[in-house]
């Protein structure tokens, strides 16, 4: 068997990534994309994108799902693996992953960008998820109504500000510098805004609460005098977003490529580093503006340099160097608008517009055993009416699956084998009418239609391909009840659910209940949950944070 040597080799899925995928896809180039975690990169953060090129309004993650689909149409494969160590200095670059599986390329360009950075004053971590937060997408939601700071003047501090204003009751931003520290456009935004108060040469000095977030220090950075918030005894708590700049996400090639005393790779104008046929592009690369439209920029360079390289390469190593006429498009796709958020509220044409409805048929061919959709209805409970309509329009698409219906209190026992205990709620039942142990408490509609289209999917087929070793993991699994607190709007919280309920699709000693938190406010407060994704596990531990398939399994183990 040939040995399999991509031309090219992308670590990261970011706005560098897709973009380095796209322009080597449309190169000919025969490219590998590589993401441990989730596509998108910090772009799928950001809730509102007003200044990239071509794009009036739009959201992070619809803008990255298009740059996604356009890497694919060229032919770009993706896969997810955690590269643990690289190998770059000979003419086969060697990427290792944490299995010690090898992935093997011509050029590799390391697009990893970087992380957010905590500030470090007291009280931070320990009120992470419990009041300080880092993605207002995902988080702001929860803070409807309350007070919520705003920690820092750079171009996302501005544009999140804003963006919170929809949930806050009043925003309050804390600058350390005399002004902002963005383009005065962006800085203006907030500045001009009503509803956002803005406070310069400040730092936070310390935190504390009852468990949660009750109480913030200030101190002027040029006079030194202290000023104290707390939270109102309505609210009994607020909230704190950090947007403190970043750092490098380098320690994979610490080692082997130069770096700054940072720790960002620097390059030349050609994005290559110190090692011939390696790239670097995106925000980790040493350069002056970090934004999507540089980061696009980055990644179109790289890749046609790489595709030059390789073309070079493989004249020297005597490999018959392929043209094609045409990109090798793997799929067609009609052209369309990048689109804001799917909205989670019904219309009048329905829930599912037709191209989705087309989408989902596709999938739901592949079931081969019924999946039944089990609603129990309290008509007092306008959620649980709205569910009704949900539900039956979803399981219309597929004749494997069966939307049944039984009012509250018709069936004790049935209620009672779905450990029913908050409404509305919307259980599944395998091919013998078995409870799965999966269930969604709120309606899965915005990003949590994928964890439901992937429950369906698991159940009613041979589902998700799963390592055998993690298989056996799970079927270990001693009954575990894991609730996992979501927000409709969170990017990061359907995997986390459908992880989740993956594990339980396997082994149904586990229960995993998808729970919209927005609509069981006592949940809330009783657990204080400030943060999603937050896992309950077995009612008591609460685990938050985006989490893959390992690290829950390491949470459910011990």
């Amino acid at each position: 068997m040939t040995e399999k040597i991509y031309d090219l080799a992308i670590i990261g899925a970011g706005a560098a990534a897709l973009s380095a995928g796209i322009y080597a896809g449309r190169s000919m180039l025969d490219t590998i994309i590589i993401e441990k975690d989730k596509i998108g990169g910090q772009t799928v953060t950001t809730s509102t994108i007003a200044n990239y090129p071509g794009v009036k309004d739009a959201t992070g993650p619809a803008l990255i799902e298009e740059m996604r689909e356009q890497a694919e149409i060229f032919g770009c494969e993706f896969t997810t693996k955690e590269i643990v160590e690289t190998k770059l200095v000979d003419d086969v670059k060697v990427l290792v992953d944490k299995n010690g599986q090898e992935i093997k390329a011509y050029a590799v360009i390391v697009a990893t960008g970087t992380s957010r950075n905590k500030i470090g004053f007291p009280g931070e971590i320990e009120y992470t998820g419990r009041g300080i937060a880092y993605c207002s997408t995902c988080d702001g939601e929860l803070f409807t109504g309350m007070d919520v700071f705003v920690l820092g003047g750079g171009f996302a501090a501005a544009e999140e500000s804003v963006y919170l204003t929809r949930y806050a009751k009043k925003v309050h931003m804390i600058i350390r510098e005399p002004d902002f520290t963005c383009a005065p456009a962006t800085a203006n935004l907030a500045k001009e805004h009503p509803n956002i108060e803005i406070t310069y040469n400040t730092e936070v000095k310390e935190i504390s609460g009852d468990g949660v977030l009750q109480k913030a220090v200030f101190v002027n950075n040029e006079t030194g005098e202290e000023s104290v918030f707390e939270a109102s005894e309505e609210d009994g708590s607020f909230g704190m977003f950090v947007f403190a700049g970043s750092s490098p996400n380098t320690k994979l090639v610490k080692e082997q490529l130069e770096l700054d005393g940072r720790g960002f790779v620097p390059t030349n104008d050609n994005m290559e580093t110190n090692i011939e046929g390696v790239y670097a592009a995106g925000d980790l690369r040493v350069k002056e503006l970090r934004q999507i439209v540089t980061a696009t920029s980055d990644g179109a360079i790289a890749a046609t340099k790489a595709q030059q390289y390789v073309e070079k390469l493989k004249e020297k190593l005597g490999i018959e160097v392929t043209v094609i006429a045409k990109p090798k498009e793997t799929k067609k796709a009609q052209p369309k608008e990048v689109k804001k958020e799917t909205s989670n509220q019904n219309t009048s044409g329905g829930w599912f517009p037709d191209a989705m409805k087309e989408q989902l048929k596709g999938i739901f061919g592949k079931l081969t055993k019924s999946v039944t959709l089990l609603h129990v209805l309290d008509a007092s409970n306008p959620k649980s009416v709205e569910l009704a309509s949900f539900a039956k329009e979803f399981s219309s698409l597929s004749d494997k699956m069966i939307y049944r219906s039984v009012d509250k209190g018709e069936d004790v026992a049935l209620e009672e084998s779905i450990q029913l205990t908050r409404m509305p709620s919307l259980a599944i039942l395998n091919e013998n009418d078995e409870f799965t142990g999966i269930k969604f408490s709120g309606i899965p509609s915005g990003h949590e239609l994928n964890s439901l289209v992937l429950a369906v999917y698991n159940v009613g087929s041979q589902g998700q391909e799963i390592d055998a070793a993690v298989k056996e993991r799970i079927e270990q699994l001693k009954v575990n009840k894991i609730e996992i607190c979501v927000s409709l709007t969170c990017h990061l919280c359907p995997d986390v659910v459908a992880a989740c309920q993956r594990i339980a699709s396997i082994n149904h000693n586990v229960t995993a209940e998808m729970i919209d938190t927005s609509l069981f406010p006592e949940l809330k407060k009783e657990k204080k949950i400030m943060s999603v994704p937050a896992m309950i596990i077995n009612g008591e531990k609460v685990v938050f944070g985006s989490k893959n398939m390992d690290e829950i399994l390491a949470e459910l183990e011990n």
